[in-house]
């Protein structure tokens, strides 16, 4: 994609007038598609709930500290259950994060005996379409190393991207579960997250590869993630959807798919991957998937209706 011409501006300094090209000055608004009628960002007063991920991470670490204490030192392989019968699983992170984000979800799920696997994403800020094929790719190859399908667990950005391989890949993905992923309206976020997409245009626009660009956040490849995001999950896969009605980010009615089992947590949005109620939800949904069932050849029933849990 081809850099767009830009306009000089001027930003006034200690020493006169410095000319600028515009577009590292200018701002530039999400599609309109993207927020749908019945959706809308959070206000600007949302954002301080997500204080409240210093707490959810403190409580991981205490759960973590008692459990070990009452359970002694940990067993060769990190203290995990012997590997299940199970799909595997790969974790998608969200927006500007990478990998490393999920690790307590990691750890959380290889202790019930399930093998998890990383996306290879070190910073989720490139284009949606482009992220999509690459983790397509990093599904095929851990489906043919485990030789079955794989569960996608995804944070945020990352459950959309689930949601759109799900349909895309069926005979790859057996199973999705999307942790405060605005599937409806990806557009119905706080202002603080558009102003880190503006950041990202400008800079992308600069010259900087391997970021989102203007196509990505109001052009043709975002609606085409978009109209993929939205298409029906096929059957053969299960779909599970962890909302917050305290996301400070992201409109939680958005997060509500409903093709998906519903699961409400009390939860920040950037504290769904370290808050204690998420994790269990999480793990609840990723075990509920009967041993065998990705295998080739082989089909997971969802749930013909849509449900609601709770978890706290």
């Amino acid at each position: 994609m081809g850099h767009d011409t830009a306009t000089p501006g001027r930003i006034r300094g200690l020493r006169g007038c410095v000319v600028v090209p515009s577009i590292l000055v200018a701002t530039f608004a999400v599609a309109d598609f993207l927020i749908p009628e019945g959706f809308d960002a959070p206000g600007r007063g949302a954002v301080l709930r997500e204080a409240r991920v210093v707490t959810e991470a403190g409580r991981l670490a205490w759960s973590r500290l008692a459990r070990r204490g009452a359970c002694g030192r940990r067993a060769a392989y990190a203290g995990h259950a012997p590997p299940r019968d199970v799909d595997p699983v790969v974790l998608v992170p969200g927006f500007m994060a990478g990998d490393a984000s999920l690790s307590a979800l990691a750890r959380a799920l290889r202790e019930q005996g399930h093998r998890t696997y990383r996306s290879h994403i070190r910073a989720n800020v490139g284009c949606t379409v482009r992220a999509a094929d690459e983790l397509e790719s990093r599904l095929e190859s851990v489906a043919a190393r485990r030789g079955r399908r794989v569960t996608v667990v995804g944070h945020s950005l990352g459950g959309l991207l689930a949601r759109g391989l799900a349909v895309r890949r069926p005979d790859l993905v057996s199973g999705i579960v999307t942790l405060g992923s605005p599937m409806l309206a990806p557009g119905a976020h706080h202002a603080a997250l558009t102003r880190s997409l503006d950041a990202l245009v400008r800079l992308s626009r600069a010259g900087v590869p391997g970021l989102m660009a203007l196509e990505c956040v109001a052009g043709e490849c975002a609606r085409a993630s978009f109209e993929q995001s939205r298409a029906p999950v096929p059957p053969t896969v299960s779909f599970t959807a962890v909302y917050s009605r305290r996301d400070g980010i992201v409109d939680w009615r958005a997060c509500v798919d409903p093709l998906a089992i519903a699961v409400e947590v009390r939860s920040s949005h950037l504290g769904m991957v370290v808050a204690p109620a998420s994790i269990r939800a999480v793990v609840a949904a990723v075990g509920a998937g009967r041993p065998g069932a990705g295998r080739a050849g082989a089909g997971r029933a969802r749930a013909g209706h849509t449900g609601s849990g709770s978890s706290r």
